[in-house]
C-alpha cells in the first residue's frame, strides 16, 4: 500500500490528540492513523505540546465531592479511540478491517450484512454507539454519488478501491475531511468497488435522481 496522498485537516489531527473529536470522527483519524506515518507523527507532536502547556498551568486543590464527580463522569463517557503510533504491519489479512473500526462494524469485511440503497450503493451503519453518524458505504466501480453539499463536518476514509472527484482521486487509505462549503460529485474508479467510512455530523444536501433515497435510507 502507497502512502496516503490526502490527510485529516491539521485542525481535526490536533481536535484528535486533544481527545476532542465526537468518537464517530475519532474512529475515522484512528483508521487513518495505522496506516499514515506523517499523521502519526503530528499526533505525537500535538500530544508533546500540550503536555507541556499542563505542566505549565498552576494546580488547585479539589474537593473530595469533585474528584467522585468526576470519576463517576470518566466512568460513564466512551472514549474515543487512542492514537496507534506504530505502524501497522504491511503484511496483513485483506479481510480484517482496520483495527479502529472493528468495535463498531465487525472483524471482516466477508462478515458484513450489506443493505443496499440502490443499484450499485450499499451502506451498513455501526453496530456500536459512535456518538455521531458513522457508517461504511460501498460503492459500485464506475458508479457515480449524486452532485451533494456537506450541512456540516464530515470525514470519509477510503478502505479500498477508489474515487475522483473535483479536489483530485482519493485511493486507499485517503481522507477527505469536508466542510460545509464543498460541493463535490465523486465518481469511483472502474475495475473495484469502493469502500469506504464515513462519520458526519449533519445530513448531505443531495441534487438529482438518488437525492430522495439516499437521503430517507442513510440519512446522512
Amino acid at each position: 500500500m502507497t502512502a496516503p496522498r490526502h490527510h485529516p485537516d491539521p485542525s481535526t489531527v490536533l481536535a484528535y490528540a486533544a481527545g476532542s473529536l465526537p468518537t464517530a470522527f475519532a474512529v475515522v483519524v484512528a483508521a487513518h492513523l495505522e496506516v499514515c506515518g506523517s499523521c502519526r507523527a503530528a499526533v505525537r507532536d500535538a500530544e508533546r505540546a500540550g503536555a507541556r502547556l499542563v505542566e505549565q498551568q498552576d494546580g488547585a486543590p479539589l474537593s473530595q465531592g469533585a474528584r467522585d464527580a468526576m470519576r463517576a463522569r470518566l466512568t460513564g463517557m466512551a472514549m474515543a479511540p487512542r492514537p496507534l503510533l506504530q505502524e501497522v504491519s504491511p503484511v496483513r489479512d485483506p479481510d480484517l478491517l482496520p483495527t479502529p473500526l472493528q468495535g463498531f462494524f465487525g472483524p471482516r469485511y466477508s462478515a458484513l450484512r450489506w443493505r443496499r440503497v440502490v443499484p450499485g450503493v450499499h451502506y451498513l451503519r455501526a453496530e456500536a454507539d459512535a456518538g455521531g453518524g458513522l457508517m461504511l458505504l460501498r460503492i459500485a466501480p464506475g458508479r457515480g454519488i449524486p452532485l451533494h453539499r456537506h450541512a456540516g463536518h464530515e470525514l470519509t476514509m477510503i478502505l479500498d478501491g477508489a474515487y475522483d472527484d473535483a479536489l483530485g482521486r482519493f485511493g486507499s487509505g485517503d481522507v477527505a475531511d469536508l466542510g460545509e462549503d464543498v460541493e463535490h460529485q465523486p465518481v469511483t474508479v472502474p475495475g473495484r468497488p469502493c469502500i469506504c467510512v464515513a462519520a458526519t455530523e449533519a445530513p448531505m444536501r443531495f441534487h438529482g435522481w438518488m437525492a430522495r433515497a439516499l437521503q430517507s435510507v442513510l440519512r446522512l
